[in-house]
């Protein structure tokens, strides 16, 4: 790193402590040739996490996607906004922890239907025809006696 006012490429940590909401170091620096004082923040450098879709095609995570699904599955129903933006942030930390970079979209589908199906059965079969694109009421019957099948168990 050069000094902003010299240029000159060499300098001394001064002081060093991490920032008020402790997300970066901040530093400062004296420039060897120049004495002037200067700051650094230093941050993680964080990978946005992409999204696999079903033809293939990547794209970055959206968390506005996320909650518009849960959010259209969950109308009318009596499920707070605060209890869709829990699980919207459940279902981010948790593709977080599970991938590194990539996430295919059934992945993200599929959590989201189990974390509804747990929620509200309403809800859950709301996102699953659309998720699943119901192409008829037998696909959608047999959804709702597999549901009914595992709540009875």
């Amino acid at each position: 790193m050069k000094c902003p006012f010299c240029g000159h490429p060499e300098h001394k940590v001064v002081d060093s402590r991490t920032s008020a909401e402790g997300v970066a170091i901040r530093r400062r620096r004296e420039c060897l040739a120049c004495g002037k004082r200067f700051t650094t923040y230093e941050h993680v450098e964080e990978q946005p996490l992409m999204v696999i879709k079903k033809d293939g095609r990547r794209e970055p995570f959206d968390r506005n996607k996320l909650l518009s699904g849960l959010t259209k599955a969950c109308e009318k129903r009596p499920i707070s906004m605060d209890r869709i933006e829990q699980l919207a942030d459940e279902i981010e930390q948790e593709l977080s922890r599970s991938f590194e970079r990539e996430a295919p979209s059934r992945e993200i589908g599929e959590r989201l239907m189990q974390r509804l199906r747990d929620l509200d059965p309403v809800a859950y079969v709301r996102f699953a025809s659309v998720y699943r694109e119901f192409k008829d009421a037998e696909q959608f019957i047999r959804e709702l006696n597999e549901m009914l099948a595992k709540k009875t168990r």
